[in-house]
């Protein structure tokens, strides 16, 4: 597992890529054919420079989703004006449980920030509050049945440059709710191409690793009983700790 999402530099022919907003809300065009496919991939597209934040070290975001499904099927999600993809690249994360893959992302409003959204082949099945002002971002971590209820939890670092808090979030019932969070942790560096850390399960249940806020330790978190431990695993001195950390080699 790696312990890294990267962004790569831009192609003079993203720029080429066609730019189409909506005026009213959110868009899915869906191509024809039997709706219980699975999706198999997904990647950002229409490259756009509408939101200047740049936490990832260039101006561009993304406007637009692309899924593939088990039957051949492509299907693209448009946001509107007001919108953008404000991450590195699609999840795939079987969300509810029932064996097929969702698609978790981060999808920053303009005015209101950054939220983690859950879309699946027929649109958007959930997504978190949106932080509640400009430029302020969530570093997605992954996610996993944290604490063995059956249920999964996607975890994020709430404004990694800022708040440095872990928040963890149930999906039950077709929603998101927030089950617990824990200061003083982090995953990225404003303008750093990447976002570190992850989740791993190393014999004894799923653990989120991340960098304390000073970064100068790897953490490991537990959820049990509704609440988030930290434990120091070593010393962070690089992206390389996350890697070992993920593949247990703490």
């Amino acid at each position: 597992m790696r312990g890294r999402a990267r962004r790569y530099p831009a192609r003079p022919w993203r720029h080429m890529a066609r730019r189409a907003g909506l005026a009213l809300g959110l868009c899915a065009a869906f191509l024809a054919g039997p709706v219980a496919a699975e999706i198999q991939s997904a990647r950002f597209a229409d490259p756009t420079t509408r939101y200047a934040h740049g936490v990832f070290g260039d101006p561009e975001e993304w406007g637009a989703l692309r899924m593939r499904l088990s039957d051949g099927r492509k299907l693209i999600v448009r946001l509107p004006e007001n919108r953008v993809f404000e991450d590195l690249s699609p999840r795939l994360i079987d969300v509810d449980g029932d064996g097929d893959a969702e698609v978790v992302v981060v999808e920053t409003d303009i005015a209101r920030g950054a939220a983690l959204a859950i879309y699946d082949e027929t649109g958007k099945v959930a997504q978190t509050p949106h932080i509640g002002r400009t430029h302020r971002w969530l570093a997605p971590l992954g996610g996993a049945d944290l604490d063995g209820d059956g249920f999964v939890e996607l975890a994020y670092i709430d404004r990694p440059h800022l708040a440095r808090t872990l928040r963890v979030w149930r999906f039950r019932d077709g929603g998101l709710s927030e089950v617990a969070a824990l200061k003083g942790l982090t995953n990225h560096l404003l303008g750093d191409p990447g976002i570190g850390g992850g989740i791993r399960d190393c014999g004894r249940g799923p653990e989120i690793v991340t960098a304390d806020a000073d970064w100068h330790r790897v953490m490991a978190v537990r959820l049990e009983n509704g609440r988030l431990y930290g434990r120091e695993i070593g010393r962070f001195e690089g992206p390389e700790s996350f890697d070992r950390a993920l593949n247990c080699r703490d």
